[in-house]
């Protein structure tokens, strides 16, 4: 929690306010007590109409000051806490947009949607409970318990035997349930796992005929939670109970020997409901702290949640020289290039690269996912790169708009060190239309204006066009202002990927990567998409990762990946001669005999 006081600090003066306004309630309510005694004393005993009802009008006066002044600490609790719940909420959606894909998959989407939305929220409440209680009970504690030794010194006596009773039970509660706390906000995370990929799969689940399944498997990690909760409530379940016992005693033990004291004449009736009067004020107060250590138990836990991913340092973070500007890299070029004419002529250079998802940013001994790649990529070609699944072909393009960064070796755009851009300048060259097609809620115009939010109308209609896009857009009755749904469930497979090339396409970007981007298109449209591509988009550089070996036999070169390198490099024919895995990936699609 302490590391979270930062967010506090624009809220300094109703810090002040509020815990202040909250004092000056619990003062007047310590007087309440005082003030029956004096009633009772003076005004009943001796049968005073007059003092009984100028009293009765001075604790009115007491109470409404009271309740006024604790609205004005709900008030500043309020906003303090919601303030600083949005505070926490934009730093850890601002930083975990931030992170590498690395800390995200370590992470998972799931635990980082669940700590930014229930574990803030407990932290949230916590706030609001820290400016309201925590100044008040402590003060009404120690505050009833000066007034209980002013009343009778030896009737305190029973307050002081009870008091390290009670400091006990709440410590043993806290020891217990703080670790119990964190393994219930892990199994929430789970079971928030489960939900999302039930919700993204629906129509895959039941494709398959796996809803029973399903059911059970979430059943199984809710019984998990279930128990772990109960668990905990078991815990806390003691502590209201056992306060009450205690508080039920202590006032029982005050009535039997205060009574005594005013048979002796030592106190008097009204100074005795007094004192239960302060005792009554002493426990519920601690009745109050030992709620508060629940809040705060799962508020330090969520709150140590919420600081693990916001002291995640990424991975992979800009350059802080000035050498990100574009100029500047030029001129690192010129100076750096042995010639320059060469060097400018190659937008991408891959240099014995190594990369494992294992060992991210570190050289290990251990096996790499790619390893030996040497790629040199010329300004304005296709590139085709093809393999089988899990030969590496997403992770080498992952690499040029570095999501991942390399464990040995490099990786050079316009021959510079992709380490040594700003990632906005680095990325600012790039059109990326990734395996799985996303969109986003809004209009068909305003997904294709992602890439480029000043992009026109003429803009936009010429993407749509390559992109085969405006074939199906025109059919729609609202045409560019028809809605998409989240994640473009209103729309098909193949239209959404078209969409999202239009995307890429509308940014007008030097380095243009298809990663398996024609998957849900037919032959048809996936040749028309691809000489658009070729015909209109003049000195863009093309990478183009597909499965199919009909998507790529044209591309200016072909890279053939096999098991994480690199088994051969050349135009189709020649692949189909000298590279036997090319060879079988054709005659598994019966473009060998094709082109024969």
């Amino acid at each position: 929690m302490k590391k979270l006081t930062i967010f506090l600090r624009p809220y300094k003066k109703l810090l002040v306010i509020g815990p202040l306004a909250k004092l000056l309630e619990a003062i007047l309510e310590l007087f309440l007590p005082f003030l029956m005694s004096k009633v009772i004393d003076k005004g009943v005993a001796n049968g005073d109409k007059r003092y009984v009802i100028v009293m009765g009008g001075v604790m009115l006066i007491t109470a409404i000051a009271g309740i006024c002044f604790a609205l004005i600490c709900q008030y500043s609790a309020s906003l303090v806490s919601q303030g600083a719940g949005t505070d926490i909420r934009n730093a850890m959606f601002e930083h975990i947009g931030k992170l590498s894909n690395s800390e995200i998959d370590k992470f998972g989407s799931a635990s980082l949607i669940n700590r930014i939305t229930n574990d803030v929220n407990q932290v949230q409440l916590a706030i609001a409970m820290l400016i309201r209680l925590v100044i008040r009970a402590p003060f009404l504690c120690i505050g009833g318990l000066i007034m209980a030794f002013i009343l009778d010194v030896r009737l305190s006596i029973i307050m002081l035997i009870v008091l390290p009773i009670f400091i006990i039970i709440l410590s043993l509660t806290m020891k217990k349930s703080v670790p119990l706390y964190r393994a219930v906000q892990k199994k929430l995370d789970e079971i928030a796992l489960i939900i999302r990929e039930n919700l993204s799969g629906v129509r895959v689940i039941r494709a398959f005929a796996r809803t029973d399944y399903e059911e059970k498997r979430f059943g199984l990690k809710n019984k998990e939670y279930a128990d772990n909760a109960i668990k905990v409530g078991k815990v806390s379940a003691l502590l209201s109970p056992l306060t009450n016992l205690v508080m039920n005693f202590s006032i029982g033990a005050i009535i039997w020997y205060g009574g005594i004291r005013v048979n002796y004449g030592n106190l008097s009736t009204g100074e005795v409901i007094a004192f239960i009067g302060y005792v009554t004020q002493i426990l519920a107060a601690l009745i109050v702290i030992s709620n508060l250590v629940v809040i705060f138990t799962k508020a330090f836990a969520s709150a140590g949640r919420v600081v693990e991913v916001l002291e995640t340092r990424p991975s992979i973070v800009s350059s802080s020289s000035k050498n990100n500007d574009f100029n500047m890299n030029q001129n690192i070029i010129k100076t750096t290039a042995k010639d320059e004419n060469e060097r400018n002529d190659n937008i991408i250079e891959f240099k014995d690269v190594a990369f494992s998802y294992k060992n991210m940013g570190t050289v290990t001994n251990e096996t790499y996912d790619i390893e030996s790649i040497n790629i040199s990529i010329k300004r304005g070609e296709t590139i085709g790169i093809i393999g089988g699944t899990g030969s590496g072909k997403s992770s080498i393009i992952n690499l040029i708009p570095r999501f991942y960064d390399v464990n040995k070796g490099s990786v050079l755009v316009d021959g510079v060190n992709v380490k040594e851009y700003d990632l906005n300048v680095l990325r600012s060259k790039i059109g990326i239309v990734p395996q799985q097609a996303v969109l986003f809620t809004g209009t068909i115009e305003e997904n294709l204006k992602w890439g480029k939010e000043d992009a026109t109308k003429e803009e936009i209609l010429f993407a749509a066009e390559i992109s085969q896009a405006a074939e199906f857009i025109e059919r729609l009755p609202e045409k560019y202002d028809t809605l998409i749904s989240r994640g473009g469930v209103n729309v098909s497979g193949g239209q959404r990927q078209r969409l999202t090339i239009a995307r890429a396409l509308v940014r007008k970007p030097e380095i243009l990567i298809l990663d398996d981007s024609f998957n849900a298109l037919d032959f048809v449209t996936d040749a028309k998409v691809r000489k658009g591509i070729k015909n209109y988009t003049d000195g863009m550089t093309t990478i183009i990762v597909s499965q199919r070996a009909s998507t790529i036999r044209y591309a200016d070169k072909i890279i053939v990946m096999n098991e994480g390198t690199i088994v051969g490099m050349g135009k189709h024919e020649e692949l189909l001669k000298n590279c036997s895995v090319y060879q079988e990936i054709c005659e598994s699609q019966e473009q060998k005999s094709e082109v024969s």
